[in-house]
């Protein structure tokens, strides 16, 4: 039975529908708009820097020309910073064995280029061990041994990963009034890097080319500066390979001196333990000291100068031998 509507209380009429209450809002705080970045500001501001430091740069050539006279050494920074070497990790010239050739080869090379003639960048490379990087400090120390402050010969060390900073400092060394031997231990390079190319423009093909007062000289354990591996992987993978190894292969080609090393023999690593020995003052029979030497040199696999110099270390503290010359 449909029901029936219902009456307002006063009796007239339906009953209107009842209404809700508005609903109300809580009041969040007001929260201020963040500023936008203002981007121009910060390309403005970004701009100011690199002007003050290039400026700060092109004061410096004055003061740098004369902090080379505090040294003999130094090692170069990325940032533009040249870091004086007080005191040189290097052995005797005479003490470098089985490498006579090469020495003089290089001693001659050094020798003109501190006299202002023309002379070679150098590449040393071959066997590990084998003194390459003690000629090239031996070298600079006995060219500097008899020459005035004013006409010594500057070694600075640039490290291998440091290479694309090398224009930077050949600009700083340009203006300079010493003679400066730059020198990069150890380099090669592997497949995918291209740092290679500031060292080529560097030694020869660039505009400015290097300066007449810098040589380069480096060594490596590689002739080609890449393993063969690599060098076969380009053949083998590129689309002209043999344009793809001769660009980098003819970084090697602009030293214009190479000196290669090879594994010593047996008489040449004696000869290298008994100078050692004799020059330091390490008093051994002769016959127990070829007998401790060879089996050194057979733990360890091969036979070379940094071998030789390893066990002279271990015998001169057995023996309780300071290793001060004698």
């Amino acid at each position: 039975m449909p029901r029936k509507p219902g009456k307002s209380p006063a009796g007239k009429g339906p009953r209107p529908p009842a209404r809700k209450p508005p609903r109300v809002a809580a009041k969040r705080p007001k929260v201020a708009p963040r500023a936008a970045p203002d981007l121009a500001q910060e390309r403005i501001v970004r701009a100011l820097e690199t002007i003050a430091a290039h400026l700060s740069a092109q004061g410096k050539p004055a003061a740098e020309a004369e902090s080379f006279a505090r040294a003999d050494a130094y090692v170069w920074h990325p940032d533009g910073r040249l870091s004086a070497v007080p005191r040189v990790s290097r052995v005797e010239l005479f003490l470098l064995k089985g490498v006579d050739r090469m020495r003089d080869i290089l001693m001659e090379n050094t020798e003109r280029f501190a006299n202002g003639l023309p002379a070679n960048n150098a590449l040393l490379w071959g066997a590990r061990g084998m003194g390459k990087s003690s000629l090239v400090k031996a070298a600079h120390a006995s060219i500097n041994a008899d020459r005035k402050a004013a006409d010594r010969l500057k070694l600075i060390e640039i490290h291998r990963e440091d290479i694309e900073s090398l224009p930077a400092l050949m600009e700083k060394l340009r203006d300079a009034d010493f003679r400066f031997i730059v020198f990069i231990d150890d380099l090669s390079f592997d497949g995918n890097d291209a740092s290679y190319k500031s060292l080529k423009a560097v030694l020869e093909g660039g505009i400015e080319g290097r300066p007449d007062n810098v040589i380069l000289y480096a060594t490596s354990n590689r002739r080609h500066l890449l393993a063969r591996d690599m060098i076969e992987n380009e053949r083998s993978t590129a689309i002209n390979p043999g344009e793809a190894v001769e660009e980098k292969v003819s970084l090697s080609d602009r030293f214009g001196l190479w000196l290669g090393f090879h594994r010593c023999s047996q008489d040449e690593y004696l000869a290298m333990v008994r100078g050692y020995c004799s020059h330091f003052g390490i008093k051994i029979d002769d016959e127990a000291l070829e007998r401790e030497a060879l089996e050194w040199s057979t733990t360890r696999g091969s036979r070379s100068g940094r071998v030789a110099w390893q066990f002279v270390q271990e015998l001169a503290g057995r023996l309780g031998v300071k290793l001060t010359a004698h």
